[in-house]
């Protein structure tokens, strides 16, 4: 648990992968473009010293997951986003399946979410339907720029998006985590467009729809459909990472978010392994707003701002009792593993 102005803060990295870009698993080059795209990303905001290679970066172990994420990135709990990505590699990237199998392992740990894609038909509602059964998720992860046969993308404001969002609703399945981010070689730039999400929010008020990178580079879009749909979230990965390699931008960013979509709905992911927490928890934490900054939006980052940011806001929509989690991971095998018992004496249980 990390711990800031002498306070423990509760961290939940809402953004995390277990992927394979592994050469044998590539089967169109499509997926060589996308995991050196990643890589690109890596490097342009990640300090020198902590760069990874890319042997590394294509698969790394199960092991040195676990390690960066509740070990030395002040994780408590993580939330899997997975990215199927069926078309450029055999086995998928980074899938439902394969972040099963940690989640199963560390329970308490990791939130597993599912996904769906609206141009599968009834064998995808079957499939969600059976991600629900077998893993009683909460969520899911949709990757609307994913190519598909001829088809480059999809909308969430489709009538076929909305018969999966319809059976999400039906499911309790009410979390919706949409890439609305940079685009990643070679994917389309228009398939990750963020304005289909208005529709979708305005006719499912029930659900809670978190867009992931905040609509960055298209963020204007996506700041006033926040300050319009009281359902909509911003999820700020790739916008973290710049607290530290470019902290003037990320006030103006984070000004920007605070002013237009508020500080209950905003949450912090790493987006690992594109980035490990370590250091992006801590250089979210340690920014500030410029004076210039605050008399612009009106706003403040504090310390109470940032705690819900970085696992509060989280922890409400995924129905986390923060304090009865705290006692339940005093005496999990992650807390024993890496002697992390300090972190959380005060939480044990009477």
């Amino acid at each position: 648990m990390y711990r800031h102005d002498g306070e423990d803060v509760f961290v939940i990295d809402a953004h995390v992968h277990d992927w394979d870009a592994s050469e044998e698993n590539i089967i169109h080059e499509g997926g060589e473009q996308f995991i050196q795209c990643f890589h690109d990303y890596h490097t342009a905001f990640t300090p020198e010293e902590r760069q990874w290679d890319m042997d590394e970066y294509r698969k790394y172990s199960d092991e040195r997951m676990v390690r960066d994420l509740f070990r030395d990135g002040h994780a408590d709990m993580a939330i899997f986003q997975p990215t199927a990505l069926s078309e450029f590699y055999e086995h998928g990237f980074n899938t439902v399946e394969d972040n099963a199998t940690l989640t199963d392992e560390y329970p308490g740990r990791f939130v597993l979410n599912g996904r769906f894609d609206s141009r599968e038909g009834e064998d995808g509602l079957e499939e969600l339907e059976r991600q629900k059964e077998v893993h009683d998720i909460t969520g899911v992860k949709l990757y609307t720029a994913e190519w598909r046969g001829d088809s480059k993308g999809w909308r969430l404001d489709s009538k076929d998006s909305f018969e999966y969002l319809e059976k999400c609703s039906e499911l309790g399945i009410t979390n919706i985590h949409a890439h609305k981010g940079p685009t990643i070689r070679p994917l389309n730039r228009d398939a990750f467009d963020v304005r289909d999400i208005d529709d979708a929010a305005t006719s499912f008020p029930e659900l809670n729809f978190i867009v992931e990178h905040v609509g960055f580079p298209r963020f204007d879009d996506f700041a006033h459909i926040g300050a319009e749909e009281t359902n909509v979230y911003g999820g700020i990965s790739v916008v973290a990472p710049m607290a530290h390699a470019r902290p003037r931008k990320f006030g103006e960013i984070m000004g920007e978010l605070l002013f237009w979509v508020g500080e209950d709905n905003l949450l912090f992911g790493s987006d690992y392994a594109l980035w490990e927490p370590e250091w992006v928890v801590e250089a979210v934490m340690e920014a500030e707003l410029t004076s210039e900054q605050r008399d612009e939006f009106g706003v403040e980052l504090t310390h109470d701002v940032k705690k819900k940011i970085i696992g509060e806001n989280a922890a409400e929509l995924y129905d986390i009792d923060i304090e009865e989690r705290k006692q339940e991971l005093a005496d999990d095998e992650i807390t024993a593993e890496f002697d992390l018992e300090d972190q959380y004496s005060g939480a044990t249980a009477d």
